[in-house]
């Protein structure tokens, strides 16, 4: 066999051998994406829970002009809050004066002018969410 040919030879063995460890990072990358949706499917399933809203309390007055602080207590499964604010009422809403995500249990606003408000919260993680909580407020 000349020199040309036992290269070739290599060449093609070279390849095959390739070949084959493709196969074993194709199947493992594929084991590891399983996982991964199966770390998804494992996410706790909050859509039970129930967020208790701590401040503005239901009903509350608050005095125009001041710091609003929304406070409710933290859900452990929950990777997000959805913070709502909406007047007069979600039902009959006029305006929703703050639609935001946060990652903690609080939030805090400027001031919002002299008029009935409600807020709402649900927790959120990658799977599931709460029902919304609400509470009312009067700004004077």
């Amino acid at each position: 066999m000349n020199l040309y040919s036992r290269l070739n030879l290599l060449v093609y063995l070279i390849l095959i051998k390739v070949k084959h460890k493709m196969k074993k990072i194709i199947a493992l990358l594929l084991v590891v994406s399983l996982l991964s949706c199966e770390e998804i499917v494992n996410e706790p399933n909050i859509s039970n829970e129930t967020i208790t809203l701590l401040a503005p309390a239901n009903d509350t007055t608050l005095e125009k002009g001041k710091t609003i602080s929304f406070n409710w207590v933290y859900l452990g499964d929950s990777l997000n809050y959805h913070l709502q604010v909406a007047t007069p009422t979600f039902a009959q809403a006029s305006q929703i004066k703050l639609d935001t995500v946060v990652n903690v249990n609080q939030f805090s606003i400027d001031s919002l002018s002299a008029n009935s408000y409600e807020w709402r919260v649900k927790g959120v993680n990658f799977a599931y969410e709460t029902e919304y909580t609400i509470n009312g407020f009067v700004v004077e």
